[in-house]
């Protein structure tokens, strides 16, 4: 192996596109084995590498670990990303929670029956600018500072820039009544390894389409 944490899931977002993010902000390189085929799958599956038959999986420092937040956590501390001390992390990981609940819905909507997609999308986006925007709005305007958690930067800054640029392909101005996240979203899209990560043919995914959707219902048989 090189040495690089190798990442096992479809050629698209889903659940482990924050587990990219969260390796580049942190300027990790890593490798990736697409699962393009249900063959695929269930080679992964009899060898033992998905502990609970799911991806994501990702091969790292010698284990293969699975489950999305074991991962993320694992990732947030091994490169300092996960705060000072215990209340820092649990800040973070409140913070993060948030982000994750309105980030499921997201990822959810391309697997959506097309009838009710537009309903979908209106849930979207009245939870984002209802119940979650307006909560870390509020973070940066009580905090007064640049990031989230400390005045330090955190996984917790990475997550939110994620969904909020998720939201914004469904809605551009979905930020017009949140100037802080609005600020705060341009200040960290500025940090070098997330700025590499935004730029054209970094390993960042495109909006799921059809040909995504059919790979995952296929390999998953669903």
């Amino acid at each position: 192996m090189s040495g690089k944490p190798k990442l096992y899931y479809f050629n698209g977002r889903g659940k482990m596109e924050s587990i990219r993010w969260l390796l580049a902000a942190a300027g990790v390189e890593f490798e990736e084995e697409y699962v393009e085929t249900r063959k695929q799958y269930e080679a992964l599956l009899q060898e033992g590498a998905l502990l609970f038959q799911q991806t994501p999986m990702v091969e790292i420092d010698g284990m293969k670990l699975v489950q999305t937040k074991a991962i993320l956590q694992y990732i947030a501390a091994k490169y300092n990303l996960y705060g000072n001390d215990l209340k820092e992390r649990a800040l973070i990981d409140m913070y993060v929670g948030g982000t994750t609940d309105l980030m499921d819905l997201i990822i959810r909507y391309p697997f959506i029956q097309p009838e009710l997609q537009e309903e979908h999308l209106n849930t979207i986006l009245h939870k984002a600018n209802n119940r979650y925007f307006p909560v870390y709005e509020t973070i940066l305007k009580d905090h007064g500072e640049k990031y989230l958690v400390g005045n330090r930067f955190s996984w917790a800054d990475v997550h939110l820039l994620e969904v909020i640029l998720m939201v914004e392909e469904k809605c551009a101005d979905v930020l017009t009544n949140f100037p802080l996240l609005n600020d705060f979203k341009t200040r960290i899209s500025e940090i070098p390894t997330i700025k590499a990560f935004l730029q054209p043919g970094s390993q960042r995914k495109p909006v799921p389409d059809e040909k995504y959707v059919q790979t995952v219902r296929t390999v998953l048989q669903f």
